[in-house]
Parts: structure tokens; sequence; C-alpha cells
């Protein structure tokens, strides 16, 4: 059975594919909400799922989300076919996994096919992270999962090799040292093409800092030219369609706060591997508050990668690095780009990013044969000597940016507030976790210049009223929300030397 309904518009972006029914025009059709439906419209169709409504849409309408009328190119009031839709097949190898199942690799390629095509709910595409989250899966597993995220979408295809890349699993705040790696690399002669992703939980992705200073947003062909031509980019990867499913994973488990171990690997290496990766540094950072908390996980990780990485063609090498606390001392898009430039241009900055950036250049540069055993050191010479800064600014300039542009021309938010030290003694630790829900609240991504300077770091000496760290926004109701976040979640801790006392009580 088939209806032929008018188009009405709705100004709504959703990540799912949607359509909105009257009610009565769903009852006669046999559907109800969460039912699919086949649009159809001038030879184009697309698969969408139902919402129904009694006022959103008149009978004999059919509301199109963004997406789906963008999909099938319909203006309002054109007439559309809508017939009913099987459900996806890919919903059963779901539950299969939910059961604890291994899946097959048809059962793989399906299920990552349908979420590709955007053919499943947001229910179910939280039923497939939730089953890996709870089940896991084997690297066997792992392996056609990977492939299956490659093979749905783009791929970077190269005239020049090899191809460097180096990449970190996140979860520490003030991580900006992509900016300096990949000048480093590509001054070095070696190509290094990295897409970045904006933020999902932190308080800034590589592709919001980096685009403080230039344009991020390039096509396949433009990250292709620029990186054969001057050796290095920099850009969004949500701006081309490499491992498109990847994307629409990431939001479903974003409200979830999980992060399941097998789609992680498979997130990696399928991105990497359409992007032209040959050789890859990874950064495994290890902390209470990072997604890796100890070193026996750290090492899985590690040994998983470079398996999986060999046998999808890519030479892996991993770096298991302190996450204990912020790399460097800003945290937030603008005030990272400043840090990252001061960094390039020879200023003072702290130790913690200059030395993670070096050591992870070096190792591409080891792997790229220019620096055998002193990778490091090269990476270091290669920074000092000013030829990282040059090769940056020539980054910035390809990319669309200002070639000139300085630190102190990165602006950051004009309102700020200070936090201040109540006692004295020693900066215990910093959580990683609170300080992102800070910075978020003060408006980072989307607000650049939101952010925090931090002025003292773990172990370091502190006096009663001494500034810990400073709040930075554009907006006033925003650093107020932040201001208040960071009295509740003291995200620094404050030590003595005597940390108990026992028994607590006193004698009289």
């Amino acid at each position: 059975m088939f209806e032929k309904l008018k188009a009405k518009k709705i100004d709504i972006e959703a990540g799912e594919n949607k359509v909105i029914l009257n009610k009565k025009d769903a009852e006669r059709m046999g559907l109800r909400s969460q039912s699919r439906v086949k649009v159809e419209f001038s030879g184009q169709s697309t698969v969408a799922i139902v919402e129904l409504s009694e006022t959103l849409v008149e009978e004999g309408e059919v509301g199109l989300l963004q997406r789906v009328a963008k999909k099938i190119d319909v203006d309002a009031g054109d007439d559309l076919t809508v017939v009913p839709s099987e459900r996806p097949k890919s919903i059963e190898h779901i539950k299969e996994k939910l059961e604890g199942k291994e899946l097959s690799e048809h059962a793989i390629d399906e299920i990552i096919q349908d979420i590709t095509d955007r053919k499943l709910s947001d229910i179910e595409l939280s039923a497939y992270v939730s089953g890996i989250y709870a089940n896991g899966m084997t690297l066997k597993e792992t392996k056609n999962l990977t492939i299956a995220m490659i093979k749905t979408g783009d791929k970077i295809e190269f005239d020049k090799h090899p191809i460097f890349d180096h990449h970190s699993i996140g979860g520490v705040p003030g991580n900006k040292i992509t900016l300096l790696v990949v000048p480093i690399v590509a001054a070095a002669g070696l190509l290094i093409p990295k897409t970045s992703s904006r933020a999902i939980s932190s308080a800034g992705g590589t592709a919001d800092i980096f685009e403080v200073l230039t344009n991020v947003t390039l096509s396949i062909s433009q990250i292709k030219s620029i990186t054969e031509e001057i050796g290095g980019v920099i850009a969004w990867g949500g701006a081309v369609n490499v491992a498109p499913s990847d994307d629409l994973i990431i939001r479903a488990e974003y409200p979830l706060r999980i992060d399941p171990y097998a789609q992680v690997l498979a997130s990696v290496l399928s991105k990497k591997k359409a992007s032209g990766a040959e050789y890859l540094v990874m950064d495994i950072p290890v902390g209470p508050q990072t997604k890796v908390v100890n070193m026996e996980d750290a090492r899985k990780y590690a040994r998983d990668f470079v398996t999986l990485g060999e046998d999808i063609g890519i030479n892996v090498r991993c770096a298991i690095s302190y996450g204990g606390q912020p790399v460097g001392e800003g945290i937030g898009p603008a005030i990272e780009a400043r840090e990252a430039l001061a960094a390039l241009e020879g200023k003072d900055v702290p130790n913690s990013l200059i030395e993670k950036s070096i050591e992870l250049a070096g190792m591409v540069l080891e792997q790229g044969g220019l620096a055998e055993g002193r990778g490091r050191t090269q990476a270091k010479d290669i920074l000092t000597s000013g030829a990282a800064l040059d090769k940056f600014k020539e980054i910035i300039q390809h990319q669309g940016g200002d070639p000139d542009v300085t630190s102190d021309d990165v602006a950051i938010g004009k309102h700020h507030h200070e936090i201040h030290c109540n006692r004295d003694g020693y900066i215990g630790g910093i959580d990683n976790h609170c300080i992102i829900e800070i910075v978020r609240s003060a408006g980072a991504p989307y607000c650049k210049g939101a952010g925090i300077i931090l002025n003292k770091k773990q172990g370091d000496q502190v006096d009663k009223d001494e500034v810990l760290y400073t709040i930075y926004s554009d907006n006033k109701n925003s650093l107020g929300e932040a201001i208040k976040m960071a009295n509740h979640l003291k995200p620094i801790s404050i030590e003595g030397m005597i940390l108990e006392k026992h028994p607590s009580y006193r004698l009289v």
C-alpha cells in the first residue's frame, strides 16, 4: 500500500532520516511511531523513520526533516510517494551481539551499511553501541568492523608516498600537540595529511583549535593537493566522507558516555586507512580521568593497534603517555591555538607541551627513516630552528588563513574570572573531567574564546589567595555558569605535607 502525500519541509536537523506523518494517514497505512517508510520523488528515494503528529502536519502531508528533504531534493508542496518499508535485517544482528554472540563478517557489513545509510533509529544505534560495550568483540570481529567502516566511505588516494599520521585516543584536556607535530614532520620532508575531529565530549577537538587560525573544512582533492605540495594538512575529518558511520556511532555513544573498546580501535584505524595513512604513531594517554586508566589497559590497546594495523596495511607504533593532568596550561580552542603558536615561535611555554610534541614527532621521523634512534633530537632541532613555524605558516596560508598571524594576535574570551587558593599547600591533583566540564560551561568549543589558563600544575607549591586558574568566556552568562561549576566541582585539590592524622580526635 502506498500514499501520495504533499511535502512539507520541517526546519529540524537530526542524525536520523525522519519523516512526520499525520496520525490518520499513519493509521490508514498501518504505521506507528518508529515504523519505516520509503519516500520517493522524481526517481530518487530514501528510507526514513516515522514519527507521528496530530498538529505539525495535516492529513495528506508528510513532514520532511532537513536531511530527508535534501537527499531527495524536494520543494514544499511536491507530491511524494510514501510506501511502508520493512525493518533492516541488521537489527537481528544487533540483537545477537546483545546476547553475547560473535558476529560474522556479513552481519557486521550489514550493520555498518545500515548505519551509513541512516536506516537505524537512535534507539537501535544505541543498542548496537551497548552490545559492543557490554559484550566486546574479538580481534577478528574488530578487524571486520574496521574494514566495513572503510568500505562504506570515500578514500583519499595519494600519488606520492609514503603517507604518515599520528593520532591520540584522547581524554586529556589541552592536548594541542597536533599543531606542533604536523609542521615538524612536514618540515622534515615527510607527508602528513592530518584529519582531525571536532569536540565530542572534550573542551575542543584539534579541528576546533586549528579553525581559530585558518579554514579546516577541506575537500578530499584539497587535502590531497595541499599535502603533496607542502607536506602537511590539518583538516576537519567530518568534512569528507571517510568512514562516515563513525560520526553516527559517536553520536550514539556521547549521551551514554561510553566508548566501547573495539569501536575505539575500529574508529581510529578505519579513518586513518581511508585517509591514506601507511605509517601511524598512536598516543595512548594514561591517567585516572582518561579513556585508559591504567598501564595494563594501555598495553592492551598498544598490542591491538599494532596487530590490527598490520592486518589492514598500516605500520603502527604506540606511545603510552602521561595523562594525569592537562597538557600545557591552556584549555579551550583559542587559548590552545595561542599556546601552540607561541611554542612554535620559541616563546616560553610549559615544558609538557614541548616534550610530548617532540617525542611523538620524533617517533614519526624515525618511522620515516630520517632519524635512526634520534628522532626526538631531530624534532627538537626542527622546532627550535624556526623551520616548524615556517611550515605551520605555510599550512595556514594554503588552507585559507593569514600566514602572518602571531600568538599575540589570537584573541581569547574578553570576560574572565580568577579562581583563588583557599589554603597553603601543594597541588595534589587536577581532575581532567572537571576541567573539561568547566570549560564547556564557559561556552567551548562553540565559543572559541572560552577556556581556562592554569596558573599551577600538579606538585606546585601554592599560598593562600594565590590564583590557581583563570576562566575565560566571550559571554558573561556563560562565564557565570562556569564559575558556579568551578565552585561546585573544585577540580584542583590542595594538600599539605601531612595527608591525615590518626586518631582524628583530640585528647583533653
